[in-house]
């Protein structure tokens, strides 16, 4: 594709623009929300950091790596939704630099998921073996992997882009969008196989390993509480689910706006919503505050800040 049809693309993203206050407020929304998420994420971090406890165990690396990976592709993708609004272009080397960290890390969440369901799969229904399972080393080899499927999903689309693009394409300016940046129509058939492959694999991993967690909780467990508890828990892992939009993003967003094209401006933004932020508010508390041994660890952190802030300010 040459330079005009991209200026074609660009024009086309930017048909339907939000009124001034409509911006600030969306503008507003989404930094409001993605400070508040990555301050949480980021007393969570230091919770971790400061105990030698969650070092050794998977369950907690896994879960830190989740909120580290969270924090990076907030921050990458709130970047985009401000500099879609304040500059409306940006330099197509920067826009293909953050759209490949957005990508990277809006796949891993999936991804750590679905082995966060594994190893809680592993401890309830397995617990003599979990010690020998789910060791150290094999998590951070995990993660490893997650990192190598997320890159096997995006590079061959930079190098597709080194290949078939003019370099000067890397000094223009463009709507900084995914589907603008890698639109060669290689890129968009590899991003639905990929989504769809993706998809069935973690949806079936979450739904069998969460309801195979439910039914031993329930068959090891008389007291109504605790079963009642072990629902709740599975329901709300089942609401982490709304990371699995990343998925079907692009086809369910061309069917709403072709439903819907005079609302398409505010289809984008509630499914940014709930695709992008929503599911990293959910993550620590799911995961997190709802932890009895991180929670322990969190609130002793909280009331040592809280006093130390009163000495300082009496």
């Amino acid at each position: 594709m040459n330079s005009s049809s991209l200026n074609v693309t660009e024009s086309s993203s930017l048909t339907y623009r939000d009124s001034p206050s409509s911006a600030v407020a969306k503008n507003v929304i989404v930094l409001a929300l993605g400070i508040t998420i990555n301050y949480i994420n980021g007393t969570l971090i230091h919770t971790f950091r400061k105990h030698q406890i969650f070092y050794l165990n998977p369950r907690y690396i896994l879960f830190i790596h989740l909120v580290i990976n969270d924090m990076i592709q907030l921050t990458t993708s709130i970047s985009l939704f401000v500099f879609s609004y304040v500059f409306q272009t940006i330099n197509a080397s920067l826009c293909c630099f953050i759209v490949t960290y957005a990508v990277f890390t809006t796949l891993n969440t999936p991804l750590n998921l679905a082995l966060m369901a594994v190893e809680c799969y592993i401890a309830v229904c397995f617990p003599l073996r979990h010690a020998e399972l789910c060791t150290i080393k094999r998590t951070y080899f995990l993660i490893g992997c997650i990192w190598s499927l997320s890159a096997a999903s995006i590079l061959p689309d930079i190098f597709l882009i080194l290949a078939t693009e003019p370099l000067r394409l890397f000094y223009a300016t463009i709507f900084c969008e995914r589907d603008i940046l890698f639109r060669h129509p290689i890129s968009i058939q590899k991003r639905d196989v990929s989504h769809i492959i993706f998809l069935s694999l973690v949806w079936l991993t979450l739904f069998l390993t969460y309801l195979r967690i439910f039914f031993a909780a329930q068959a090891a467990s008389s007291a109504e509480g605790k079963v009642k508890r072990a629902r709740n828990t599975v329901l709300l892992h089942g609401f982490q689910l709304l990371c699995m939009l990343t998925y079907v993003a692009p086809m369910a967003k061309h069917v709403l706006s072709f439903l819907f094209p005079k609302y398409n401006v505010h289809i984008l933004f509630v499914w940014y919503i709930l695709g992008q932020i929503l599911p990293r508010f959910l993550s620590p508390i799911v995961y997190g505050l709802r932890d009895n041994t991180f929670k322990q660890y969190l609130r002793k952190y909280l009331l040592c800040t809280i006093r130390a802030a009163n000495k300082l300010y009496p």
